[in-house]
């Protein structure tokens, strides 16, 4: 086999593990909770749908490179949840060592262009990170205020915290910030999301 096919191949088959890489988010049913690939799929048909509301023009196939590959650190690192104090500290230092392992897998070109872009999400210093990154903190907002806020309450977390955790999302859509603003304000009437 080409070593070169052979390389994007085993790169496939490592990336199949986003699939057991479980998140705290619960499915907008409720049911169970999703997985990393599910949750990158999600982001990817956002980045499509949603594109008008970037507050910048953006290259959407690069920004759906972009979701698709962003958690995929998360393979050796696992998932950190969003309001996990203690597990954020180690959390940039995890992901750096699994990014130069996973994406070393591929050919250097392809490697380096993927990381790139891994780099460029984590910078948020573009218009295709910033809008990656609103649909990032957005998607869990929508799945949970669909749901009923059952993660939210499972953690005890509070206004203060999506708030804080959600404040940049107005940089990359202010449409999707005003959204979150005012499903935080529903949680929060419901009694479903502590308001301190």
């Amino acid at each position: 086999m080409d070593e070169r096919l052979k390389k994007q191949l085993d790169f496939l088959l490592e990336i199949d593990k986003s699939k057991e890489v479980i998140r705290q988010t619960y499915l907008s049913d409720g049911s169970r909770k999703e997985n990393d690939a599910e949750h990158s799929w999600h982001l990817a048909i956002m980045a499509i749908l949603l594109s008008e509301y970037a507050n910048e023009d953006i290259d959407v196939l690069k920004t759906v490179s972009m979701v698709l590959i962003h958690d995929l650190v998360e393979i050796d690192a696992g998932d950190t949840y969003a309001y996990d104090v203690e597990g954020n500290k180690t959390k940039k230092e995890r992901e750096i060592r699994a990014a130069d392992r996973i994406f070393k897998i591929l050919p250097k070109d392809q490697a380096d262009k993927l990381r790139a872009l891994w780099e460029e999400f984590e910078r948020g210093d573009t218009p295709e990170s910033r809008f990656a990154a609103a649909l990032d903190k957005t998607q869990p907002v929508i799945l949970t205020d669909n749901q009923g806020g059952k993660s939210w309450m499972e953690h005890g977390v509070k206004k203060s915290q999506i708030s804080k955790r959600t404040e940049y999302v107005k940089e990359g859509s202010k449409e999707l910030g005003e959204y979150i603003n005012e499903a935080i304000k529903r949680n929060v009437e419901k009694g479903l999301l502590k308001d301190e």
